[in-house]
């Protein structure tokens, strides 16, 4: 009896997302991740899901609305076995509500209030450095300034009260829990998380103060098409997950990053006018936390650019390694400062581009700058391949990064 081989070619199911092996390398997965359209992966919930993986099919999906974010009212396939994260059934989060809302948050989340929160963001930078300078070697610079730079300014933004800080920061970070934590304890964040900031509302919306929170809650009561406490609260904890928690792990990175690369360190505190686009292209190249954010649900079949088609009822995650498409960028693979233009797709696309990239972009630009100025020395205190990468948390930041100076 003879055989028929396979002519089989359709990609095998990878689990998602790639590990970080080593720390500082692009994980070998993303390299050869784009030879298929449509990759199937596992989730860490076990769940199937397909990932799409060119740029130009990942931009257009971003607005297509064939994709669904109201994963809480379809049977979407879970991120995490015991949290669900953002599936919210009394949320809509596709247009036209989506839109209604959008515009509502972004007048609170005006270019202008967070141009002026710049001199803030210093203020917050230079009390964290000088902290550091007059502590012990080697310093975590995780903790001693890339998670409290952005929680104090989001706090700031939020009108979140300073002693309610460190339960605001232990709240969120359990909130955001894939594996790390017991599904009791992520509970626990969760509800505690919801109902501290549905109290905010209330409180500012009874005695208002100079802070987004207000504002937007003012906003909201003047608007015919004003948003319930409800989806306040959910637009709430979504500027703050970005405000927060992503720039926090993105500042990490690119920190460690940079100094891991002292050639690259080097180039810039030569030419200060380069931050700005070495956050870009930190922000395209040393990506953190995956494409998991980007969970939707397939209303119908998709056909890609290439035939390819995304299946209806199909869960579907929106490759942020596109930003690693050799069609789209030259030499991807290379970390290039002065690289110009640089479209990335870190802050989405479209409709679902991030209402907080101008102040993220503005806290990374602060950041850098600042570190790198105040420590002409700064430097790992350990190989960059030693550091050590989160497991089990919805970003993909670094546990610690011990530095001296």
């Amino acid at each position: 009896m003879t055989t028929t081989p396979s002519t089989d070619t359709s990609p095998s199911v990878v689990d998602y997302p790639f590990p970080w092996t080593p720390p500082m390398a692009i994980p070998d997965g993303w390299k050869t991740l784009r030879e298929q359209a449509v990759q199937p992966i596992r989730l860490p919930s076990g769940d199937p899901a397909v990932l799409v993986t060119r740029y130009h099919d990942v931009k257009a999906l971003y607005s297509d609305h064939r994709l669904s974010r109201n994963t809480g009212r379809h049977p979407t396939s879970r991120i995490s076995p015991n949290n669900v994260i953002f599936d919210d059934p009394e949320v809509d989060s596709d247009p036209p509500r989506y839109l209604a809302e959008r515009r509502l948050v972004a007048k609170a989340f005006s270019a202008r209030r967070m141009e002026s929160l710049r001199p803030f963001v210093w203020e917050v930078a230079r009390e964290l450095m000088t902290a550091m300078q007059e502590g012990p070697q080697p310093a975590d610079l995780m903790e001693s300034f890339a998670f409290p730079l952005p929680i104090r300014v989001i706090c700031k933004l939020l009108g979140v009260p300073a002693e309610d800080q460190a339960k605001f920061r232990r709240m969120v970070d359990g909130f955001l829990s894939v594996t790390s934590l017991p599904a009791d304890e992520v509970e626990r964040c969760r509800t505690g998380l919801w109902s501290y900031l549905g109290e905010l509302v209330e409180a500012k919306r009874a005695t208002p103060t100079d802070d987004l929170t207000s504002e937007l809650v003012q906003i909201s009561d003047a608007d015919p098409e004003r948003l319930s406490d409800h989806q306040m609260v959910h637009w709430l904890q979504s500027l703050l997950i970005a405000g927060y928690v992503t720039t926090a792990t993105q500042i990490g990175c690119s920190l460690a990053y940079l100094l891991h690369r002292s050639e690259v360190t080097d180039q810039i505190r030569n030419d200060y006018s380069l931050v700005p686009s070495a956050v870009e292209e930190l922000l395209r190249y040393q990506i953190m936390g995956a494409s998991l954010g980007s969970l939707r649900y397939c209303l119908e079949d998709i056909e890609l650019s290439d035939g390819s088609i995304v299946p209806k009822g199909a869960t579907v995650l929106l490759s942020v390694e596109a930003n690693l498409d050799e069609q789209q960028f030259k030499c991807p693979m290379d970390l290039d400062i002065r690289r110009n233009p640089n479209y990335h797709l870190s802050f989405g696309s479209g409709i679902h581009y991030c209402a907080g990239a101008p102040l993220a972009r503005m806290e990374l630009q602060v950041a850098t700058e600042g570190l790198l100025r105040k420590f002409p020395q700064l430097k790992l205190d350990l190989p960059g391949e030693q550091l050590q990468r989160d497991v089990g948390s919805f970003l993909g930041g670094f546990s610690e990064i011990p530095v001296r100076w």
